[in-house]
């Protein structure tokens, strides 16, 4: 690839590490009681049935203790106590551009969004900090019965399907943090398909943290109905603060039958963030979902995007890719539970190591033994930039029965002196032949990543690639 063409992937250092100073309507202060989910009731005017889901959740995430085994040692570094929980403009979801406040206008238009909004048809949903401020769905879409909206206008507007399905997929008690996400969560979509639509156009939420010492516990709950088609894309971003910032959201996928849903995340936090993640879906007879997620930056991240494969044929599937650089811990991975015959699943994960970064695949697959004809595949690759980068795999698969089949792979490599001596005498500097080196490596699971959010991957990569020399 010539060097002009390199180029042309150049990014901004500073275009998600910025904040504005916002005047908040609705500030529940730092601490989490009792007293700060009716805060949070109140500010939000959910109903009573929320507020007591909400105190529930409050006293499980109390009494369930700190995660004590994998990457233990850094979640004690956050202290609940000095985080704030709820934090919002008091303005609706806008469904016109030039409605949302200035302040906020600023941080989107620095990231991008009217851009996005104008080349997808279907829509655009942009979360500052607790609160959807932009919500916009086309015409043609809102004409199909698509409901696309933030959870809180969901559970308040469409009780009826939000409340059958909500904490369904992920019971509250799962773990602390989805505990922790049920008690506070605000933001994120509510998205249901009816039977037999295919959305021709993806349907895209951007997630912005702005404070400092702020939690963000955006909820999605997305249902397609039977034969119904969708994909959801998110793109996430926080500025540098030196104070720790919390992310702990909770996604649930509900496929029915004959249904596909596919579910795109790009993420590039800022070295500060924890980002705790609970991500699961529900395949039903002969439905689909797949994962396709990216995990740059934060500090710690631990997401393990899951299918229950419910009904028979059921299908599903995690691509993702993991970059760790110097200070971070990228531990996620996949789990598929098979729970009917004839089911597959097909886990596929790659990780960069730079520095002292540390990539860590986990993953889960179960198949018990009364099933019938189900199939896993598995493979992990991890790429070592420096000597002092660190790769763990901890595959954890049970396939029980004599009539299932499992296969697992995995490799470790680092990158090859020779290739880079061979790219330098081509004319390119170290560290774009190591770029170019490291998207080779990803490039056949980048091309299952639109075309916008493969782009950016990229452009991320040779970011992360440019303090990866010497």
């Amino acid at each position: 690839m010539p060097t002009e063409e390199l180029n042309q992937f150049d990014i901004d250092r500073t275009r998600g590490d910025f904040r504005y100073d916002v005047q908040y309507q609705y500030d529940a202060g730092t601490g989490l009681t009792h007293q700060t989910i009716d805060y949070i009731v109140d500010a939000k005017g959910e109903p009573d049935w929320i507020r007591d889901w909400r105190h529930k959740a409050l006293d499980v995430f109390l009494s369930k203790p700190m995660p004590t085994h994998w990457a233990s040692k850094d979640l004690e570094n956050i202290v609940f106590d000095n985080i704030r929980y709820y934090l919002a403009g008091g303005q609706k979801p806008s469904r016109s551009w030039e409605d949302v406040p200035e302040d906020m206008k600023r941080t989107f238009e620095r990231l991008g969004i009217p851009e996005q909004e104008r080349k997808f048809l279907a829509g655009v949903e942009a979360q500052f900090d607790s609160e959807a401020v932009y919500s916009n769905i086309k015409k043609a879409v809102g004409e199909q019965g698509v409901i696309f909206v933030g959870s809180t206008d969901g559970l308040k507007n469409h009780p009826e399907i939000f409340r059958k399905w909500f904490g369904k997929v992920i019971p509250t008690g799962d773990n602390k943090f989805s505990a922790l996400n049920s008690a506070v969560f605000s933001g994120g979509s509510f998205i249901y398909v009816p039977p037999g639509v295919k959305v021709k156009h993806p349907l895209q939420a951007y997630f912005r943290i702005n404070a400092e010492n702020f939690g963000q516990f955006e909820r999605t709950l997305i249902i397609a109905d039977e034969g119904s088609e969708v994909m959801y894309m998110e793109g996430c971003t926080a500025p540098k603060f030196e104070t720790a910032t919390l992310h702990s959201a909770v996604v649930e996928l509900v496929a029915l039958k004959g249904a596909k849903i596919q579910y795109v995340t790009v993420q590039n936090w800022s070295p500060n963030v924890f980002n705790l993640v609970t991500k699961r879906a529900i395949a039903h007879e002969e439905a689909e979902v797949k994962w396709i997620d990216c995990n740059i930056g934060s500090r710690l991240t631990m997401k393990y995007p899951g299918v229950v494969l419910k009904g028979r044929k059921a299908r599903g599937e995690v691509i993702s890719i993991a970059l760790a650089n110097d200070g971070q811990h990228q531990d996620t991975g996949a789990k598929m539970i098979h729970a009917a015959d004839e089911t597959t699943s097909n886990i596929v994960s790659k990780s960069i190591s730079i520095g002292k970064g540390r990539a860590t695949y986990r993953g889960l697959v179960h198949v018990p033994k009364h099933l019938k004809g189900c199939k896993n595949n598995t493979e992990c690759d991890a790429l070592l930039i420096n000597s002092t980068a660190r790769t763990d795999t901890y595959p954890a698969i049970t396939v029980r029965g004599t009539g299932n089949a499992c296969q697992h792979e995995a490799s470790v490599s680092q990158i090859s002196a020779e290739q880079i001596f061979y790219m330098q005498q081509r004319g390119l500097t170290e560290a774009q032949a190591m770029s170019l080196s490291v998207n080779g490596f990803v490039n056949d699971l980048v091309r299952q990543f639109p075309m916008e959010y493969s782009v950016e991957l990229k452009r991320l990569i040779d970011l992360e690639m440019e303090g990866s020399v010497g």
